[in-house]
């Protein structure tokens, strides 16, 4: 990495590696990861299911410390969660007692922020999620897809500057998947301040990944390790139309292609 993109780097992973102990031989997980995030940057991770992809970004977030090598965020090395993260995992992950907009509300309550503080911004972002009028129903009176925009609303609530997204659109059907992807678009998009948003998104779909990011990391077989980075030279903003025109084939087509030549994918 030369000092000009260190300098503009919100996430700095150096020679990381990740490897589990087990009785029956240890795992490695991740190896020789060398990776940079740019400030503002909307990056993905695509990979074959058990590469680490979501190792990759449970280390990013504090949530587990690394084998070897260094994870930095805002050149601090990562020890604990940082400060300013929002994380949506793949399921949900509400607590099924609480309201839609009391679940929102828990990030909050975490920061120790008075709810007379934070409370309009919640119900501002359920309205723009298409949940407006449902914030004092409960998680088991919703779809998978109103839980998940509940769950991404509340990892934005307090405005982080770091969003770390593990297939958070996996479960749900196509046309939901849709839509959101469009509304995720949007908010990093206008995101306050005029500063966007650094976001690590992880993912197994090449064509969400290609229509979401700025670039697109590819990973191997376990041990995961990155083979390749692609820029998405795609001008923003994106309608879902874009994935229909040749400059969007031709970017899912060779990352595709790479994969099977690896022997991951059949073309």
């Amino acid at each position: 990495m030369d000092a000009r993109t260190a300098a503009h780097s919100y996430v700095e992973i150096s020679r990381m590696g990740k490897v589990y102990p087990s009785p029956r031989g240890d795992v490695t997980a991740l190896a020789d990861i060398d990776l940079d995030i740019r400030s503002g940057e909307f990056l993905s991770v695509v990979g074959p299911s058990g590469c680490g992809k979501s190792t990759l970004l449970k280390c990013v977030a504090g949530l587990e410390g690394v084998s070897s090598g260094q994870i930095s965020v805002r050149s601090a090395p990562v020890k604990g969660p940082p400060d300013r993260l929002g994380v949506v995992f793949q399921r949900d992950v509400l607590l099924d007692w609480r309201t839609i907009l009391d679940n929102v509300l828990l990030s909050a309550e975490f920061l120790g922020l008075k709810r007379t503080q934070v409370e309009g911004r919640a119900v501002e972002l359920l309205k723009r999620f298409g949940l407006g009028g449902f914030e004092n129903r409960h998680p088991w009176e919703l779809s998978g897809g109103m839980r998940q925009r509940a769950s991404i609303c509340r990892a934005l609530l307090c405005d982080p500057e770091l969003l770390l997204m593990d297939e958070p659109f996996g479960a749900l059907d196509a046309m939901t998947r849709d839509d959101l992807n469009v509304e995720l678009t949007r908010i990093w998009q206008d995101s306050a301040h005029g500063q966007r948003k650094t976001v690590l998104f992880i993912t197994h779909s090449i064509v969400e990944a290609v229509y979401l990011s700025d670039r697109v990391v590819m990973m191997s077989r376990a041990p995961g390790r990155i083979v390749d980075v692609i820029d998405i030279d795609i001008p923003r903003p994106r309608p879902l139309s874009v994935r229909e025109t040749k400059r969007f084939g031709e970017l899912t087509g060779k990352i595709r292609h790479h994969f099977a030549e690896l022997g991951i994918l059949k073309e």
